[in-house]
C-alpha cells in the first residue's frame, strides 16, 4: 500500500513541516495508509536540509482516536513493520517533532503523542490509553513510555483503568509543554518551532539524539559516550559562527555544516 496523501496532509511553513492526519470523519483514526503518510513525510523532514522541525497534528478539532478499529476488524494492522503505529512510535525522526494536540489524543493517538519531543495541547484536549477497555494492549509505547513521562503510580492508574485525563492534568504531570487555548494548538506549536529554529540545526539535533540516548547510557560510559558526539558539534562551521557571532555582537548565520 501507498502512501494516501488525502489521509495525510503536509503542509510547509517556513523551515517548518506541518503533518495533518486528515481523516476527521473517523477522528484521525490510523489505518495503514495514515501510517504511511506519516512515514513519508517525516522521511522528507529528515531527509531535506531546509526543513528544521516537524509539527504533527489532526484535522477537525481532534488529534487522533487511536488505532481504526473497523479496518482491525476486517484484518488490516496499521503499524509499518520496524516503524510502528503512525509510522513513527518506534522510529523516531531526527529532527524535532511537536505534537499540537486539540481534542482527543487517546490510544495509539496518545501514544503517537508520547512519541513526539515536545507537546502543544488546547485546554479542551483530552488524553488516555483506554486500550483495556477493548480487550486490548497499549503495545505501541504507552505502557513504556507514559511511565518515563509522568509519574509511575499515575501513569499505571490511566494504564489500569483505561481513565481520559485533562490537559492541565497533563500539563501539570510534565507531558504537556505549553497549554493554549482551543483551537490555538498549532499556532503555539508553531512559536515554539520557531524559537527552536533560531538555534544552529547540528546542535539541535545532536542535543535531541544525546538526550535519548543517554537514558540507557551507564554511569561509567556516560561521560565517554556524550564527548564522542559533543566533538562532533565542536568541529562543525556552525560552533565556529556561533562563538564568532558571540563576539561580535551580532546573531548567527548558521549553515547546518
Amino acid at each position: 500500500m501507498e502512501a494516501d496523501t488525502r489521509s495525510v496532509r503536509v503542509e510547509r511553513h517556513g523551515a517548518v513541516s506541518v503533518i495533518t492526519i486528515n481523516r476527521p470523519s473517523v477522528r484521525n483514526a490510523v489505518n495503514q495508509a495514515v501510517s504511511l503518510g506519516i512515514a513519508a513525510a517525516l522521511d522528507a523532514l529528515d531527509d531535506d536540509d531546509t526543513l528544521g522541525v516537524g509539527i504533527l497534528t489532526g484535522a477537525g478539532g481532534t488529534f487522533c482516536s487511536g488505532m481504526d478499529l473497523k479496518a482491525f476488524v476486517n484484518g488490516e494492522r496499521p503499524e509499518i513493520p520496524g516503524r510502528g503505529l503512525g509510522g513513527l512510535t518506534e522510529h523516531i525522526p531526527r529532527k524535532p517533532l511537536i505534537a499540537a494536540v486539540e481534542g482527543y489524543a487517546l490510544a495509539g493517538g496518545c501514544e503517537i503523542v508520547l512519541a513526539c519531543d515536545l507537546v502543544v495541547a488546547s485546554s479542551t484536549a483530552r488524553f488516555g490509553i483506554p486500550e483495556v477497555t477493548r480487550g486490548l494492549v497499549a503495545g505501541a509505547g504507552g505502557l513504556v513510555r507514559l511511565p518515563r513521562k509522568i509519574p509511575r503510580q499515575i501513569a499505571l492508574e490511566y494504564a489500569l483503568t483505561g481513565a481520559h485525563f485533562t490537559a492541565d492534568d497533563a500539563h501539570r504531570w510534565g507531558l504537556v509543554n505549553r497549554l493554549c487555548a482551543e483551537g490555538a494548538a498549532l499556532a503555539t506549536a508553531l512559536e515554539l518551532a520557531s524559537a527552536i529554529l533560531a538555534n544552529a540545526p547540528l546542535a539541535v539535533q545532536m542535543t535531541k539524539r544525546i538526550m535519548a540516548e543517554s537514558a540507557s547510557w551507564g554511569e561509567a560510559e556516560s561521560w565517554d559516550r556524550q564527548r564522542a558526539l559533543v566533538d562532533e558539534v565542536l568541529a562543525t562551521d556552525d560552533a565556529r559562527e556561533g562563538a564568532l557571532a558571540f563576539s561580535e555582537k551580532r546573531a548567527p548565520q548558521w549553515t547546518g555544516k
